[in-house]
């Protein structure tokens, strides 16, 4: 056995009904997302988590709640895990992003928003922080984002950073797997957990095509 990352997205808010850009912005579950987080720990729980982690904000420390509810662990809470901050982005809908800062919203970058290679580096080092912390055969679970987590997967993987857009989005309450091996982290499972669904997230719009 080696050390394994299970990284899930929170369950579903308001904002991801109505497709606004949520970043920072503290926003809550809602009532789907609520059944959504309990039916991922039922889930999750047969892994057997040794270690579960989450952002501060309260979407994902709920998420990571409802797992640790079941398996009888504490949450640590790790502010590197956050979304990816939108600026002034936070809180609109593609569209009016769209109409406002079109040149902007075809690079997918706020302009006072946070950059996507500096997301990749801060989730990526939290996870390998975090998994440092495991034994040889542990499991971690991050509760965290979607734009957040696959930033920080493709990071982790080593990938260059013109194929990032080449890992698409995570779902809410979906999950990714990875496993360390002998010469890194490798990427053994991708936005599981629920049939092929549309993804509305932080993430650009090319990723969750």
């Amino acid at each position: 056995m080696s050390r394994r990352i299970v990284c899930l997205r929170h369950g579903q808010t308001l904002w991801n009904v109505e497709q606004r850009f949520q970043g920072h912005s503290d926003i809550p579950l809602d009532e789907t997302g609520v059944a959504q987080a309990a039916r991922a720990a039922s889930l999750l729980a047969s892994l057997r988590p040794t270690l579960i982690v989450s952002s501060d904000l309260q979407r994902a420390n709920d998420t990571a709640l409802a797992l640790a509810r079941v398996v009888g662990l504490d949450v640590a809470v790790d502010k590197d895990f956050r979304e990816r901050g939108g600026g002034q982005w936070e809180g609109l809908t593609r569209e009016e992003i769209a109409a406002r800062w079109p040149e902007e919203y075809a690079a997918w970058e706020a302009p006072d928003g946070e950059p996507v290679a500096d997301v990749a580096t801060r989730v990526a080092g939290a996870m390998r922080r975090w998994a440092a912390k495991l034994d040889d055969d542990g499991l971690l679970v991050i509760a965290s984002h979607g734009a957040a987590l696959r930033l920080g997967i493709c990071e982790l993987l080593g990938l260059p950073e013109p194929l990032w857009p080449a890992l698409g989005g995570l779902g809410n309450c979906s999950w990714s797997v990875l496993q360390e091996g002998r010469k890194g982290w490798r990427l053994l499972e991708h936005n599981a957990g629920t049939l092929p669904e549309p993804v509305h997230s932080d993430d650009r719009p090319d990723a969750e095509a």
